[in-house]
């Protein structure tokens, strides 16, 4: 619990120092903030090993920091400098790292879950048992890229974790709108014959406990699982939207307050673990 606090802990403040550069003018491009989802990327990669992969999304950062990338090279890239991970070419939506497994974060909406199957297949053609983990959001389910690749995923019984972080919006487009499926998990899954997962996105123990299950079926050759995770984005879908045009400012509010997956970590090791940090 403790390696989940803290790195969960270094996602925010990597996220924090980047929004007050980019606002300073000293970062060029887009930047898409993790805040508020950190839980469901620790909770997956704190069980994936070294050489595992995984795919992330424009909002990338936080899958990286949890995989093991290192920040240092990752703020180099923001700033477009070559000691950066894609020597400054990349920028914040395209960091790739294939020492730690990371095949890249991607500007496209839904473009890392056919390369997840990819490394999937290829793992399981040479035996290695490595697990491929493809992170995307709530609107790259509408995508045909997503149904065509857990077709063939169940197909070939991939060792292959889809992790939908559900934050509830497709950029400003709230999911009632953008689609009628309430929950992903419970009628996307079915469809190909897998199985279908929905957690507290924002609740690290319950995110570990779900891709327990998960990875350990794709490693032991179980084929892939569909993992809902019910998240929420604190700050809006990039730096330069205020995220109040189309949600309530008492609703980002009452979110923080209740489902912080930092504080709410913080308060099970204090109450019911008894740890304390002094």
């Amino acid at each position: 619990m403790l390696y989940m606090y803290r790195k969960m802990v270094e996602i925010r403040q990597f996220e924090e120092a980047a929004g007050t550069l980019y606002q300073s003018g000293q970062l060029p491009g887009f930047l898409h903030l993790y805040i508020g989802e950190e839980a469901t990327a620790v909770g997956v990669c704190a069980h994936l090993h070294n050489d595992d992969y995984i795919t992330s999304t424009h909002r990338g950062h936080g899958h990286l920091i949890a995989k093991g990338g290192r920040r240092d090279r990752m703020m180099a890239e923001l700033f477009a400098r070559t000691t950066g991970y894609c020597k400054g070419k990349g920028g914040s939506m395209h960091i790739a790292d294939k020492e730690t497994g990371i095949l890249g974060a991607n500007g496209v909406v839904g473009a890392g879950i056919p390369l997840a199957a990819g490394a999937g297949l290829s793992a399981k053609l040479r035996g290695t048992q490595q697990v491929a983990v493809s992170f995307f959001g709530d609107g790259a389910t509408n995508q045909g890229v997503f149904h065509e690749t857990l077709n063939l995923a169940a197909v070939w019984e991939l060792p292959v974790v889809f992790v939908c972080e559900n934050n509830r919006f497709g950029m400003g487009t709230p999911q009632r709108e953008h689609q009628r499926v309430v929950d992903i998990a419970a009628v996307r899954a079915p469809a190909y014959d897998m199985p279908g997962i929905t957690v507290d996105g924002n609740d690290v123990l319950k995110v570990y406990a779900a891709a327990d299950e998960a990875v350990t079926r794709a490693r032991e050759g179980g084929g892939p699982t569909l993992l809902n995770c019910d998240t929420y984005r604190f700050r809006g879908h990039h730096i330069g939207d205020p995220g109040t045009s189309y949600r309530d400012r008492e609703e980002v509010q009452e979110q923080e307050r209740q489902r912080d997956p930092i504080r709410r970590l913080t308060q099970v090791l204090i109450e019911e673990v008894g740890y304390n940090a002094r």
